[in-house]
């Protein structure tokens, strides 16, 4: 794909402007005032959180497609993942806020990102470009998984009117870079897959919005559908069509993968993360936040989607995919 690694450092330069406005702007409408037990937050209360750290992943996914899927940027990005996370408790701890932290933090980050991805490009000059199509299709499976994370967020009450706009925003930034990354991981552009993206996009787009019109309860049956619709879509775009067509049918069993295989895994992160690893709690202890109250859990839904779009790559990213270099 000619235009991955402007387009990839675009999407994560418009990642690193979402991690900013959440750290300034929503994060403090989640944190509750006064030491009182009885004021103590409840489930999805840090919102705010997991949309950052979400964010922050985009940041690694953008920087994965400019790399094409190559390793001399992908370890690079992801260690900037981690000192991302690393840095966003530090300064969510000072409990920054208004629009000049915003704008500061923006041009920090932004600058972060240039300077790597200078180098990055510096080290390869004179490379011939090569993509590795598994990475790539990994990566858009982990795009999608967060995307339908992002845009089914809830918060306590879920009233908050910055709720809403947060959510559809990060869930469409993560549509983005699924149809993007998927469309970098195919054998080739033909006007057909082009035109699969574009639907793809839009259609996903308007599930992300359907959803936000939708109360919390019911709201999981359009995100398990948005789901299926983006992670199939994934494998049209980035696997090999024998003869110039897809096989259907295995199509038709990677869509069933996909309406099951990301709420199980999610399931499962979500319970161990409540039974032997309390990760939420000892951010939120670490932010210096108040924790949430004990009979509710604080859960990080970022990490869980994480782990779950990890294993759909896992599911989706090898089969049917010809890795030869191009």
């Amino acid at each position: 794909m000619r235009f991955a690694r402007p387009v990839g450092l675009l999407l994560s330069a418009a990642a690193v402007l979402l991690w900013a406005v959440g750290m300034t702007v929503w994060q403090p409408l989640t944190e509750p005032i006064g030491p009182w037990s009885e004021r103590l937050p409840g489930n999805n209360a840090y919102w705010a959180r997991d949309l950052r750290f979400v964010a922050i992943v985009a940041i690694v996914l953008g920087l994965l497609l400019a790399g094409r899927g190559q390793l001399r940027w992908s370890a690079p990005a992801v260690v900037l993942g981690g000192l991302w996370i690393a840095a966003d408790v530090a300064i969510d701890r000072a409990d920054p806020g208004g629009t000049g932290s915003t704008i500061l933090l923006a041009v920090y980050g932004a600058a972060v990102l240039g300077v790597l991805a200078a180098v990055l490009s510096w080290r390869d000059r004179g490379r011939p470009p090569t993509t590795d199509r598994r990475v790539l299709t990994g990566t858009a499976c982990v795009a999608g998984v967060l995307a339908v994370v992002a845009a089914g967020i809830e918060s306590p009450t879920d009233r908050e009117p910055e709720l809403t706009p947060a959510a559809f925003a990060t869930g469409v930034l993560l549509v983005a870079l699924t149809v993007v990354v998927a469309l970098a991981a195919a054998p080739a552009r033909t006007r057909g897959r082009c035109l699969l993206a574009v639907g793809l996009g839009a259609v996903a787009i308007g599930g992300v919005a359907l959803g936000r019109t939708v109360p919390p309860g019911p709201r999981i049956l359009p995100m398990i559908a948005l789901g299926g619709v983006l992670l199939t879509g994934v494998t049209l775009l980035a696997w090999d069509w024998p003869g110039g067509r897809p096989v259907w049918r295995r199509h038709a069993l990677a869509g069933l993968a996909a309406l099951v295989g990301p709420v199980s895994m999610l399931l499962v992160a979500t319970v161990a993360m409540m039974v032997l690893l309390p990760v939420g709690a000892t951010f939120t202890a670490l932010a210096g936040n108040s924790p949430i109250n004990s009979a509710d859990s604080d859960l990080l839904l970022s990490l869980a989607g994480l782990l779950a779009g990890l294993g759909m790559a896992l599911l989706l990213a090898w089969p049917t995919v010809d890795n030869r270099r191009r």
